[in-house]
């Protein structure tokens, strides 16, 4: 029997987790419509006792644990919200001086910050370039696509603030990404979105998140449905904007979540591959080389990323925010002994024991295991609940990706693990004709 060495740092064996924290929980200073975190102010019950702010001592407990749970090269915070940014300057200084008060010897510290962009100015985008931040910055595209939704507390549109902040970050040379919604409208406008983005924003990385809530989502958990209550795969009543759907009408539809990535991808294809960073097609390289896909949503096991409130609240994922999801306290427990947990480990295990046949029998199950497990509550169409709503629009793009994929692969010296034209599947195609080659021979 083999017994192998799984990875080690400082002669011990490599621990990482992700938390996503939320130091100002889900207060922010604009109302988008599409918005999944501002119910949580009501869910969570903010007013009473939940505060809206993290305090120093809950700042420093979690630094320090979450740090101490971890053995690895790189430790990376996240910082979310809401709007991190409404905290001020002042706080994040706060954050780096404490992270350094606890940074082991030969261990870098890196960080990540999420923000609308509204809040930003000279002195944030130089305290954010001086400490090597790297800026998520939400944008869905030009004025009227982005406008349509992301708006302030008057109903007015956020694009001038946004692009503001754009020239910002360019200006201070901060590493950042966009954070595309793809929605009702900007799915329908795939072209003019990506070519925004890349001509006009000139983003360095290119993010974009397909938005699915059903109209019950503020208040009942994701599994928590009713299997009679899930509908089949191509029911009229899962079409957003429809008179009787279950979803809200601004989310994106199936098919058009595929026609969204189809479009932009072979603009990419075509134009950009080697200059534009897309990461979906990214982490489907690495997925087809044979690689694990370093996307949460598309990876075999997810729960990696749990979520935190601002009075030490912590909950399986960060589309888990329900009572129903709660893991602890870092006030109670230790951050990594819920991170490791045997109920967390079953949470991620769970994403593919839970697959349903329509699934496993996919072609494409290697690109997805059925993506994320929030978005699975319609039924196969054997009629088998847990099906994800979004999968007729996956596979419709790695269909039609998947031949791209390949060659792209092959161009570059790298071997294609996966897809209907993975190395596996040509030697056996080559195979298979060389022997009818010899049948037809031996005819004659």
């Amino acid at each position: 029997m083999h017994i192998t060495q799984g990875p080690q740092f400082n002669g011990k064996a490599s621990k990482r987790l992700h938390v996503m924290a939320k130091p100002i929980g889900a207060a922010c200073n604009i109302d988008c419509t599409y918005c999944y975190y501002l119910s949580k102010q009501d869910l969570l019950e903010y007013k009473k006792g939940c505060s809206p702010v993290m305090s120093d001592e809950t700042l420093e407990t979690y630094i320090r644990q979450y740090i101490a749970g971890q053995n690895t090269a790189e430790i990376v915070f996240s910082w979310q919200g809401g709007e991190p940014t409404m905290l001020g300057v002042d706080y994040f200084r706060r954050v780096v001086e404490l992270q350094k008060k606890y940074q082991p010897k030969g261990v870098t510290i890196a960080n990540d910050l999420q923000t609308n962009g509204t809040l930003l100015n000279d002195e944030w985008c130089q305290f954010l370039k001086q400490h090597n931040f790297l800026v998520g910055l939400s944008i869905d595209g030009p004025e009227m696509l982005h406008n349509a939704y992301r708006t302030n507390k008057a109903g007015r549109g956020t694009f001038k603030q946004v692009m503001k902040a754009v020239e910002l970050l360019h200006k201070h040379q901060v590493n950042f990404a966009t954070l595309t919604c793809v929605n009702n409208l900007t799915s329908c406008n795939a072209l003019e979105v990506y070519r925004f983005l890349r001509d006009e924003v000139r983003s360095p990385q290119m993010q974009f998140i397909p938005i699915v809530e059903q109209k019950s989502f503020r208040t009942t958990a994701p599994q928590t449905w009713l299997p009679q209550e899930q509908l089949k795969q191509g029911d009229k009543r899962l079409i957003p904007g429809n008179k009787e759907s279950i979803v809200e009408p601004w989310c994106v539809s199936d098919q058009a979540w595929g026609n969204f990535l189809i479009t932009i991808f072979d603009e990419w294809l075509a134009n950009d591959i080697g200059k534009v960073f897309v990461q979906y097609f990214e982490a489907c390289v690495e997925r087809w080389m044979g690689r694990k896909n370093p996307l949460c949503t598309l990876n075999e096991i997810c729960g990696k990323g749990m979520a935190m409130e601002p009075n030490g609240d912590v909950y399986t994922c960060d589309h888990y925010v329900y009572p129903e999801y709660k893991t602890g306290n870092i006030h109670q427990q230790q951050l990594e002994s819920m991170a490791y947990s045997p109920a967390q480990q079953a949470f991620g295990y769970g994403k593919t024991r839970n697959l349903t046949e329509q699934c496993r029998g996919c072609d494409y199950q290697f690109a997805c295991y059925g993506e994320c497990p929030k978005n699975r509550f319609i039924r196969t169409q054997a009629g088998e609940p847990g099906l994800n709503y979004l999968c007729a629009g996956w596979h419709k793009f790695f269909a039609h990706a998947d031949r791209s994929i390949a060659y792209i692969l092959r161009a570059t010296g790298n071997p294609v693990a996966f897809g209907r034209y993975s190395d596996s599947a040509l030697q056996q195609a080559q195979q298979q004709k060389s022997v009818k080659s010899a049948k037809f021979e031996m005819r004659f």
